[in-house]
């Protein structure tokens, strides 16, 4: 076979083992020396570094008695071959953090306040740990988070409502804290240490909508009933924001979690309950689908980990 290309270029097929010799043999500078190097006879290589020639359509090494030199081409595609092989070598380890769980973006859904009380934590600790997965916010209820989730359009979701999850999605408790006594700055109780819930049962109360506000709404009731009163209801909030403008103008009270302590607006105070009642504690739930990728999967256990360190 004569040494010099054809004029058209064959089919192109460089495989990395094709680049590799080829770069072996332009630092080498000769054929024997490759050949050793790559743990390979020379007449294979001779014929690899050929097929080379046809495939690019140009005459890549000037081949002397000496040894061999790049011609022109032959540098200018050295430069390019190691800049394949390492886009090649990028490539695969981008798709195996991918893969991981360490790249990508995933889309997390929250509802009300919990943006200021965890998510924060969350995103640092995931800048720190996973510093090439992107965090899509994404704020709803808590029932369109749950549904959103379930729908894929959201990968992951951190809600107070954990019941409409039936079996199609997984739940994890990611916090805990208790439940308060939400009252006006100027209530006979603001100043309390901490109170028996039963001590408002005369007071009007802002109840949470039970749609916008499932679990607290629930959460509220049981716990006066199981207190002995029914509370009386003289408005309905539909978030903890509004439910705080309630009772901040001082026509009511009502209950919340205590970690909004606070973010409660101008004029509220938290009143920790006294008793040892479940009723008085409420959870954050994570919630994803069991198919869950990767990355879902590294960022949660990114949250419990931050919330298990108390941060």
């Amino acid at each position: 076979m004569s040494d010099t290309p054809s004029d058209m270029p064959g089919e192109i097929n460089l495989s990395r083992r094709l680049l590799e010799q080829f770069l072996v043999v332009a630092q080498e500078k000769h054929f024997g020396r490759a050949a050793e190097r790559l743990g390979m006879s020379q007449p294979p290589l001779s014929q690899s570094i050929q097929r080379l020639e046809r495939t690019v359509g140009a005459r890549l090494l000037d081949r002397g008695p000496g040894g061999v030199r790049l011609t022109a081409a032959g540098r200018g595609f050295a430069t390019d071959a190691q800049r394949l092989l390492d886009l090649q070598t990028a490539a695969v380890a981008r798709a195996r953090r991918v893969a991981s769980g360490l790249r990508g973006e995933v889309r997390v859904g929250y509802v009300s306040l919990l943006s200021h009380l965890y998510l924060p934590a969350l995103l640092r600790a995931a800048a720190e740990h996973l510093p090439e997965l992107g965090v899509h916010l994404q704020h709803d209820s808590s029932a369109g988070v749950i549904d959103r989730v379930r729908a894929g359009t959201l990968d992951l979701g951190f809600v107070r409502d954990p019941a409409r999850l039936a079996g199609d999605l997984v739940g994890t408790v990611i916090a805990t804290e208790r439940i308060a006594a939400v009252v006006p700055r100027g209530h006979r109780l603001a100043e309390a240490d901490g109170i028996d819930l039963a001590q408002l049962a005369d007071d009007n109360f802002v109840l949470p909508d039970p749609t916008a506000l499932p679990a607290l709404a629930e959460q509220l009731h049981v716990a006066c009933r199981e207190a002995g009163f029914t509370p009386r209801g003289v408005a309905v909030a539909d978030d903890l924001s509004g439910l705080f403008s309630y009772v901040g103008a001082g026509l009511c009270v009502s209950l919340a979690p205590e970690g909004l302590r606070h973010l409660a607006v101008a004029g509220v105070r938290l009143v920790p309950l006294r008793g040892p009642s479940g009723h008085y504690v409420t959870a954050v739930h994570a919630v994803h689908r069991p198919d869950a990728d990767p990355a879902v999967l590294r960022l949660l256990a990114v949250a419990r980990s931050t919330q298990s360190q108390g941060h």
